[in-house]
């Protein structure tokens, strides 16, 4: 049976309702920050705003506070959701390495004349153009792609995300490019919702102390869970206060908190601020990108590649693979050469020894070099051939003579077509 996409994700990711909507690894946070807005929230609509509905006679226009506390979690909550559960900009990944951008060199070098075994390079680094700069973008080993300008590698889901800001824990999700938005939201809109839910509290602190015409600390007694929001709601603005005025810099300068953290300390130019207003069109009036991946979809089967041929026992084996042909063939050569090796060498020994007989004036039988051809041809004379005359086909000497140029020219065709092979069998 055919599986989808989200089935074979090799990222950290969580799916749910068929791969319709995706979490980071870390979603079980989400219940902890749901807790910390929705907690607070029952606490003042039973505690506070109940409360408060009868202080504003005219219209029931009471029962507007409750019903805002109660309209703006939604609103926060779902925002939350946004931001969790869909795609921030995830890159597929390759399924193999970009093969316009592969390069052969030699792993180790052979000191004895060998030849070098070939290892797959990649450019650790490319330059791309934006707005007229030149920006170095990295290759990604894990996705086996290069990164496009502002992306980088989230090491808690294992993805490539566009225009990655970082990896939020408290929504369980990376903040990219199609989350980005949503996150802000969320950020800002709960800042506004601590900031009402502790006026709301002050407020009725004020309304007890004139009821009862009492000090604050009367009035504080009468209603603990009052004291307990504001306190609560105080210690949060600090945090999503303060996050929501960093953002708003960061939105601001047409930046990402990556960047900020990682090229602060660099001085680098900001190739992509466009000017304040335009930097805050693009993020909040500027359409969400679809996104890149189809988790619903087949997942379709890849043509597998060639296997690889079986290791080889004999001594052999490596001249086998580097030539690509039949081995009883290139066996055949070898002893061809050298028998032509063996009959020059005999050759020019019987015409020394002839030479030297008649310097000393002997009468001694000369030794005749067709009768030495004519033994040579017997069928004895294959055991006579040594070791030496097998290397003298890849272009080594032999004694005093040298190899015939064809039979180089030969050697290096044949070791060129059987490196296409293994290099094949690489990719």
């Amino acid at each position: 049976m055919a599986k989808r996409v989200y089935q074979v994700w090799k990222g950290s990711n969580k799916f749910i309702l068929g791969g319709r909507l995706i979490f980071g690894p870390d979603a079980r946070s989400l219940i902890v920050t749901i807790s910390l807005i929705t907690v607070p929230v029952i606490i003042f609509c039973a505690f506070v705003a109940r409360n408060l509905v009868h202080e504003f006679k005219p219209y029931n226009a009471g029962y507007a506070v409750l019903v805002v506390a109660i309209v703006f979690t939604i609103h926060v909550l779902v925002l939350l959701f946004l931001t969790s559960s869909r795609d921030p900009g995830i890159i597929p990944r390759n399924p193999h390495p970009p093969e316009d951008e592969i390069r052969y060199e030699s792993s180790m070098p052979n000191e004895h004349g060998g030849r070098q075994t070939p290892s797959l390079q990649f450019p650790r680094t490319k330059e791309v153009i934006v707005n007229g700069v030149a920006v170095r973008v990295k290759y990604c080993d894990t996705c086996m792609l290069y990164r496009p300008p502002r992306c980088s590698h989230c090491s808690i889901c294992n993805n490539c995300v566009q225009k990655f800001d970082h990896h939020c824990p408290w929504v369980g999700q990376c903040i990219g490019l199609r989350n980005y938005r949503y996150f802000f939201m969320f950020v800002s809109s709960s800042t506004l919702l601590c900031i009402y839910v502790f006026a709301m509290s002050a407020f009725y602190i004020k309304v007890l102390m004139e009821e009862n015409k009492g000090t604050v600390w009367k009035a504080m007694k009468e209603s603990p869970a009052s004291v307990i929001l504001m306190a609560y709601c105080f210690i949060s603005l600090w945090f999503v206060g303060g996050l929501t005025g960093f953002h708003l810099y960061l939105i601001g300068t047409n930046q990402t908190t990556y960047e900020n953290f990682r090229y602060r300390a660099d001085s680098r130019l900001n190739v992509y601020n466009r000017g304040c207003l335009n930097n805050f069109l693009e993020v909040f009036c500027s359409k969400v990108k679809p996104s890149m991946n189809n988790f619903r979809a087949f997942v379709q089967e890849e043509v597998p590649p060639p296997p690889a041929p079986p290791p080889l026992r004999e001594m052999g084996a490596a001249e086998q693979d580097d030539l690509g042909g039949d081995p009883r063939s290139k066996v055949e050569d070898d002893l061809d050469i050298g028998e032509d090796l063996l009959k020059i060498s005999q050759r020019r020994n019987i015409e020394d020894i002839n030479e030297d007989i008649r310097s000393r004036g002997s009468t001694g039988p000369q030794l005749n070099v067709s009768e030495v051809d004519s033994s040579l041809g017997s069928d004895h004379r294959a055991p006579t051939i040594r070791s030496d005359a097998r290397h003298s086909s890849w272009g080594r000497r032999s004694g005093s003579w040298d190899i015939a140029s064809d039979v180089l020219a030969n050697a290096n065709v044949t070791e060129s077509r059987g490196y296409a092979p293994s290099k094949e069998t690489r990719q």
